[in-house]
């Protein structure tokens, strides 16, 4: 595997030093932090929200969907009579 040069700024540089673990390298540090933003575990979000803002969500969210569509059947309808 290749290396890259890259430059960043102290303030980073610091904030990478000050979390690295003791027998880590920075390339395992960023691997690490990022590694596990893309495999978090969707059971630490369960209960977040109470039901009542999950059904309100819900039911924004099929407002959205049900204008989106009259939209396009809207959009549809110009393009075949034009």
């Amino acid at each position: 595997m290749g290396t890259k040069t890259i430059s960043i700024m102290d303030d980073v540089y610091e904030l990478l030093a000050r979390n690295k673990l003791e027998d880590e390298s920075f390339s395992d540090e960023i691997r690490r932090v990022f590694q596990n933003r893309k495999t978090g575990d969707l059971k630490k979000y369960f209960g977040i929200i109470s039901d009542e803002e999950g059904e309100a969500m819900l039911q924004d969210l099929r407002k959205i969907k049900q204008a989106n569509i009259r939209m396009l059947k809207e959009k549809l309808k110009k393009e075949l009579y034009s």
